[in-house]
């Protein structure tokens, strides 16, 4: 305990800013990430491009698909679609404005005017997202976002279970957590910050597909 005491003391001086750190019994160092952090990362993956630009020229077209394709794909592209579908309902609903929906092909990365930032943390500093199945959704996504990242691993992730489960996740969000309606009226920057959850799982799935099994991100089915 003393040692891990000793340990953790020095983590939090370099970056306590990032984790939130608690010593277990009878010596483990528990890592969290702290709201701000997470509600960073979030925004990161709904307003940014994940894994860079793709090379000028290359389109749906070209992809080259590592993966015969499967009927389970199917459920992967529908979850793809329905993220942009939603997103730019909310669009046109005025719930979000974006500077320039992508009308004919899967966005990389979608352009918010407002509200930017997107609402992801309450008046107290905490994420809004704390309903079980946008915690799993969040978990999901940074288990993807791990396998993508870490070049020793990616090679040998069984990407359609990935996709799938991934997909599953969302179809599990969507049907319990709720966007329109009394959400929209009662409590807007929760429906912002759930908006902002879709746009980053669209990102992930639109990278998974294209990038990793080889086939189409439609955006719409």
């Amino acid at each position: 305990m003393e040692l891990a005491s000793a340990i953790a003391s020095d983590l939090s001086r370099t970056c306590g800013d990032v984790f939130s750190i608690q010593i277990v019994p009878p010596g483990w160092i528990h890592f969290e990430l702290t709201h701000l952090t997470l509600a960073t990362w979030l925004h990161s993956l709904a307003v940014g491009s994940l894994g860079g630009e793709r090379e000028q020229g290359e389109d749906e077209e070209t992809i080259d698909a590592p993966y015969p394709m499967s009927n389970s794909w199917f459920a992967v592209q529908y979850a793809h679609a329905r993220c942009c579908s939603l997103v730019l309902l909310a669009h046109r609903e005025g719930l979000i404005k974006l500077r320039e929906p992508v009308p004919n092909t899967s966005p990389d990365f979608w352009s918010v005017i407002s509200p930017n930032p997107l609402p992801w943390l309450n008046c107290d500093g905490r994420l809004r997202l704390n309903h079980p199945h946008e915690r799993h959704l969040i978990a999901e996504l940074v288990q993807v976002v791990d396998n993508i990242e870490c070049p020793d691993i990616s090679g040998s992730v069984k990407w359609e279970k990935v996709a799938l489960s991934l997909s599953q996740a969302f179809e599990n969000f969507w049907s319990n957590c709720r966007i329109w309606g009394e959400v929209k009226i009662s409590s807007p920057e929760l429906a912002q910050a759930r908006l902002g959850l879709l746009m980053a799982t669209q990102s992930v799935l639109r990278f998974v597909l294209e990038e990793n099994l080889g086939i189409v991100a439609p955006l719409e089915l």
